[in-house]
């Protein structure tokens, strides 16, 4: 990979079998379109569609685990085959969460209008809705966008669907990948969004990823999972958790190239989503309504339940992130969010390093080289590292600062 690449992170090197492609075109069987139906009050895009032309599409879906999930998303869960999802419908700038029976009859309408366009099965259509809560959609305006998506839909129109499902992104956020398998070469491409109200224990984002693989869908589940673990779940930008998360795979199986079962097939194609995944995922954090640098904290030892809870708490420690905005190499930071997370009142026999720079040993400071230490944490990414008493364990979260624009975005987002 070039300089500059999709792979820009040194946390996730580009597989060796995996080459970008620069004109976004989407896989084979896939077409997509994004354009205006006024939801924005500013114009933008803010409605796109995703179809398979492909009859034996196979697919896999997660969803927001929270407990005021949005409209699309219950309707999404209930009354799609989820395991052969052909289109893809989006709006942004309403949620259409906490909206009552009214918001669950607009999604169906959304996915029944989808349907027409595509010239699929209403059941095999998913429905996701981003934005502002608590706000009846626009309904009429919305199907008449639905509708006029069609004559667009192309495979060319991976960029303009990215760009309509963004709200606070600063960018947006999509990739088209090549890759080589022994049995021949597929397209892998992921169109994303999310800035903001993001937490490990899933993100606040709308992911779509789309290949010509033939894949079963209990296969597309297992990777999707997987990856979803190692990405999605890892990340924090203000440990919120959002009514609307979804992430849609879908293969159309148009490449004729079938990726068995534990083969090294599926684990080619297994490394080129997982790391597709986790790049979109520090896109995800990077964006992070106003932030400058992404963290990563990496916690080794103890058992996994409190690996888990240390880098759970020093992901989403507000003093850890705004340390992290400012370019302070406040280590205490770390060490208040560490002792938040364990459990008694015995003094931490924890090691902390910033960079490599080593800062604690045994829960005291050490003598390290603060001008260096100072120098290390004005980069764009910035790692830490816990070393918890015991062996085994290992836990890794990214995560965005947090400054003064995530305060004005957030406090002037509906007015």
């Amino acid at each position: 990979m070039s300089e500059g690449s999709f792979f820009r992170s040194r946390w996730v090197p580009a597989p060796d079998h995996v080459t970008e492609v620069a004109d976004g075109t989407l896989p084979r069987g896939f077409r997509a379109a994004g354009g205006a139906c006024g939801v924005k009050a500013d114009g933008a895009r803010d409605i796109g569609l995703i179809v398979s032309d492909a009859a034996q599409t196979t697919s896999a879906a997660r969803f927001s685990r929270s407990g005021a999930q949005s409209a699309p998303v219950l309707h999404t869960r209930h009354e799609t085959k989820l395991w052969q999802i052909r289109a893809v419908v989006v709006n942004s700038g309403n949620a259409n969460a906490a909206t009552g029976q009214r918001g669950l009859e607009d999604a169906a309408t959304m996915a029944a209008t989808a349907a027409a366009v595509a010239g699929v099965d209403v059941h095999q259509v998913a429905v996701a809705s981003t934005g502002v809560i608590g706000v009846p959609l626009p309904i009429e305006r919305i199907s008449h966008g639905i509708t006029a998506l069609g004559p667009d839909l192309r495979a060319a129109g991976a960029t303009d669907f990215a760009e309509a499902i963004r709200t606070t992104d600063a960018f947006p956020k999509q990739v088209t990948l090549d890759v080589a398998l022994e049995a021949g070469t597929v397209r892998l491409c992921v169109q994303a969004k999310g800035a903001g109200m993001i937490s490990p224990n899933f993100a606040t984002l709308l992911v779509f990823v789309q290949t010509d693989a033939v894949l079963e869908a209990d296969e597309a589940d297992l990777l999707l999972s997987v990856c979803t673990k190692r990405s999605f779940d890892r990340i924090s930008v203000d440990g919120q958790l959002s009514t609307s998360d979804t992430i849609v795979l879908q293969a159309s199986g148009a490449s004729g190239v079938r990726i068995e079962p534990r083969t090294a097939d599926e684990r080619v194609f297994g490394e080129a989503l997982d790391a597709a995944l986790r790049q979109v995922a520090l896109l995800v954090a990077r964006d992070g309504e106003g932030a400058r640098r992404v963290g990563r904290i990496l916690v080794r030892g103890g058992d996994q339940h409190l690996a888990d809870r240390v880098a759970h708490a020093v992901a989403d420690s507000p003093l850890v992130k705004t340390a992290l905005y400012g370019a302070d190499p406040n280590w205490g930071r770390i060490i208040q969010a560490v002792g938040a997370a364990l459990p008694g009142a015995a003094p931490l026999k924890v090691d902390i390093s910033i960079e490599d720079i080593v800062v604690c040993v045994n829960g005291a400071y050490v003598e390290h080289d603060g001008g260096a230490l100072a120098e290390a944490v004005r980069r764009e990414e910035v790692e830490y590292e816990v070393v918890l008493p015991g062996e085994g364990a290992e836990a890794e979260r990214y995560f965005s600062d947090l400054g003064h624009e995530y305060v004005t975005i957030n406090a002037e987002y509906t007015t």
